[in-house]
């Protein structure tokens, strides 16, 4: 393919016959006379259609708007960074350090994207900045003229599409996203056909967690009376979890008719989920005074050990009025450990959901609260069909069911974002 440079080059020889001549002269007498310079055909194309437009024209096309200088300035530090990151990965220091290393290639995968975005942007604008030249050399030229008109045709809208990348890829991170999480699924009305709703929510999370590459395990539940569970507790960790699972937060409703049911009719029962961010002491302080715990027999299966060492415990923090029970473990030590964890997400939870509540408000969001008293889905056996009162959409029960969580999960990601983009571009417009 003939670079736009190429053609320039071709373009200035063509139009200053004595250049030509001092530069090719040399060549003459080895070569002979030198074929004229021709485009490729695939470049020859009619263009009818097209209205013919000045070099001004062209320049200032309002086709493509370029980012501002205070975005470029950003991402030029992000580039920077990046590179200096990138440099630190050789260090010896580094290297010998696993845990410097780990981190410093946690930091550098934050910002890969939005680099290798912002380098393909800048190649785009230099090849536009060629073909606008291009145009503007081609004086009366109709050929040239619409050969550097189709590129840049072909340009704009690559130009386009990276820009809006590159503003959903600078938007303000949920500083959670990375974090592995606690999932608590509870019954609520609807008796024993809430605690069976209450593990077909546990066996969908399973198949989509697994599909993910995921893992899972429960730390804590209560069975309900005629099958599936009153309260669950799951631990989950992998890539980027909180990101994807916080939009499952909320009450999930289930219209069905249940087992139990004799005489066929429908019942509507929920099932309430709350995500929660694993965090650590640094995250959350928890005064050992606030903390009241006493141990208890476990019981059930696990041979004597359980059933006649107090190896069970019961924490209840005062200020809040949150208890936890663990029996999971066999140790008191692990079982303290595993309620110590569970109490902190839950602080950290609730003190993170004013705080997103308080964000959305500022900015009037539809996506909804993340609340654990919104009501995000409803699931209708009947019509099979699985609603989304965020989204207003309707999904396929089956889906749901299988697992297939993720068309969903990216739609309430490009609904956030789509927020995102609206409310900061409101702010720069008053500013």
């Amino acid at each position: 393919m003939v670079s736009m440079r190429m053609i320039r080059i071709a373009l200035l020889l063509s139009t200053c016959p004595m250049l030509s001549q001092a530069l090719m002269s040399p060549l003459l007498p080895q070569h002979g006379s030198l074929p004229a310079f021709t485009f490729p055909r695939h470049m020859k194309r009619p263009y009818a259609s097209l209205p013919s437009q000045s070099a001004a024209a062209w320049s200032n096309s309002a086709l493509f708007m370029a980012l501002d200088d205070s975005m470029m300035s950003r991402l030029e530090n992000i580039r920077r960074s990046y590179m200096a990151l990138t440099e630190r990965l050789g260090d010896p220091d580094v290297i010998a350090d696993s845990t410097l290393l780990m981190k410093v290639m946690s930091d550098r995968s934050q910002s890969e994207e939005v680099v290798n975005t912002y380098e393909n942007y800048k190649q785009l604008l230099q090849e536009l900045e060629e073909a606008r030249g291009l145009f503007q050399d081609a004086g009366d030229d109709p050929e040239l003229k619409e050969m550097a008109r189709e590129e840049i045709k072909l340009i704009e809208p690559q130009l386009e599409d990276l820009e809006e990348q590159i503003k959903v890829l600078l938007l303000p991170k949920d500083p959670n996203d990375n974090r592995n999480i606690m999932l608590e699924i509870r019954a609520g009305t609807g008796g024993s056909e809430a605690s069976i709703f209450a593990g077909d929510l546990v066996d969908v999370y399973r198949k989509y967690i697994t599909s993910l590459g995921w893992q899972a395990s429960i730390i804590d539940f209560s069975p309900g009376d005629d099958g599936g569970y009153k309260n669950v507790v799951m631990e989950v960790k992998g890539d980027k979890v909180y990101s994807r699972m916080k939009w499952e937060a909320g009450v999930h409703r289930v219209q069905r008719v249940p087992a139990t049911e004799s005489q066929g009719r429908v019942h509507t029962s929920t099932a309430t989920v709350a995500v929660m961010p694993e965090c650590d002491e640094v995250d959350v302080k928890i005064d050992p005074k606030d903390i009241e715990m006493s141990t208890m027999r476990s019981g059930g299966a696990g041979g004597q050990n359980v059933n006649k060492v107090e190896t069970a415990v019961d924490l209840l923090h005062k200020p809040s009025g949150i208890r936890i029970k663990c029996t999971q473990e066999r140790s008191q030590l692990k079982n303290k450990e595993l309620a110590m964890k569970m109490l902190m997400s839950k602080l950290y939870d609730i003190e993170n959901e004013k705080r997103e509540m308080e964000e959305r408000a500022r900015r009037g969001s539809q996506v909804g609260t993340g609340g654990r008293s919104e009501k995000i889905r409803t699931y209708n056996w009947k019509d099979s069909r699985c609603s989304d009162h965020r989204l207003g959409q309707n999904y396929p029960l089956s889906q749901f069911l299988n697992g297939d969580l993720s068309s969903m999960h990216d739609e309430m990601i490009a609904k956030d974002q789509e927020e995102l983009l609206r409310a900061l571009s409101e702010e720069k417009a008053a500013v």
